[in-house]
């Protein structure tokens, strides 16, 4: 196991009713914040009324941005830094799911960076000139990114074509409330795009070439049993506490570091191939990965990392036989099978993709390199992917 620093300041608040605390705990951080949200959700739900109610009993100056797209756009991050500036604000408090904490957290970096954090952090990488940020927040209600407990932050830059990440410790929440009753209205294809979303975090750091990880695995594959069983009950049933709870809570530790700490290698191929279609096509994130990963699955498995697939197969599905590709080959068929059940789509024509943006995607993909650990994928590779998806 490779030496690892594991270290989370993120505080969580979890349960039913721990909204109520919004205001204390950002009084510990600010007086003046900018609140982000998406579009109406949050209103009709009464959400937003519940957090500027506990906001005002702490005397907390408000400033308000909402808006904020499933696919947040960079033009959204430069307008909150400019709120933030303009308002002197201390702190920046996401109200939604994965794409407004991650909007929050491109504001808050963008807030305290002279240059322009596009161009000098998501594209070009120098994370190194991210020194300081504004503090973020988060008030979760849709389980799937995990970036109400990390660093990791996606921005689209649609006039560019373009959907990047980037990561910094200095971008992660002090404090994160997750309450699961409000991921109730969550709809089914939200609630299943989640679900895969989840899964697919766990399968780029689960899937890899090496033997070695044995603790992460086990962890993993309790995690995927959860969504997997927890899954199909919040599709079919959204207000069961229990299902959204266990999904909430996977969510977060599934992308917290937990999982892949120590690890030899992760592979986060089929995340840097879906933020192409993301980018070209503006569809939901988990839909993409649902698609795309079955495929992945079987493109990248040979003798040499077939191992990880049986404990795959094993483990997570009671699936067992003698042959070890066999074993492997039933299990990728049983994953489409689960996405199927949540009404995840199969192929990318079902969504409206063709193959006409599949070249300049490929090349997209692996610009910075080939993409990969289970087998590095390059420009040929990731057409062929996207071609068997169609």
């Amino acid at each position: 196991m490779k030496n690892f620093i594991y270290d989370i300041p993120t505080r969580v608040l979890f349960g039913n009713n721990q909204v109520p605390n919004v205001g204390i705990e950002v009084k510990k951080h600010a007086s003046k914040i900018l609140l982000l949200y998406g579009k109406n959700s949050i209103k009709k739900s009464g959400l937003y009324d519940e957090v500027i109610k506990y906001l005002n009993k702490e005397n907390i100056e408000v400033v308000e941005l909402s808006g904020v797209d499933p696919n947040p756009r960079i033009e959204t991050v430069r307008t909150g830094a400019d709120l933030c500036r303009k308002h002197n604000l201390e702190l920046v408090l996401a109200v939604g799911g994965g794409s407004t904490i991650d909007c929050a957290k491109a504001i808050a970096a963008q807030a305290k960076y002279h240059g322009d954090i596009w161009k000098d952090i998501y594209v070009e990488k120098k994370y190194e000139n991210l020194k300081e940020a504004l503090p973020v927040a988060s008030i979760l209600t849709l389980a799937a990114t995990g970036s109400e407990m990390n660093g990791s932050s996606v921005i689209s830059n649609m006039s560019e074509n373009l959907k990047l990440g980037m990561g910094n410790y200095i971008l992660r929440p002090v404090f994160s409330i997750l309450d699961p009753t409000y991921t109730f209205s969550v709809n089914k294809y939200q609630t299943a795009a989640g679900v895969v979303d989840i899964m697919s975090h766990i399968f780029e750091q689960y899937f890899s070439p090496d033997k070695k990880g044995f603790l992460q695995s086990r962890i993993m594959e309790g995690l995927l049993k959860t969504v997997i069983h927890y899954g199909p009950i919040a599709f079919e049933n959204p207000n069961d506490y229990e299902a959204r709870a266990n999904i909430m809570w996977a969510s977060s530790l599934a992308l917290n570091g937990l999982t892949s700490l120590g690890k030899e290698s992760t592979d986060w191929a089929t995340h840097q191939m879906e933020h192409e279609l993301s980018a070209k096509y503006d569809i939901t994130h988990g839909i993409g990965l649902g698609i795309l990963t079955p495929y992945w699955m079987e493109y990248v498995l040979d003798k040499e990392n077939v191992h990880r697939f049986v404990d795959y197969a094993n483990n997570v599905w009671g699936i067992f036989g003698e042959d070890d590709l066999k074993v492997a080959q039933k299990v990728i068929a049983k994953t489409r099978e689960f996405f199927n059940s949540l009404e995840v789509p199969s192929t990318l024509v079902e969504v409206g993709i063709d193959s006409s943006k599949f070249e300049e995607m490929a090349l997209g993909a692996v610009k910075n390199g080939a993409i990969g650990c289970m087998k590095k994928l390059g420009y040929k590779d990731v057409l062929e992917i996207y071609t068997m998806a169609l």
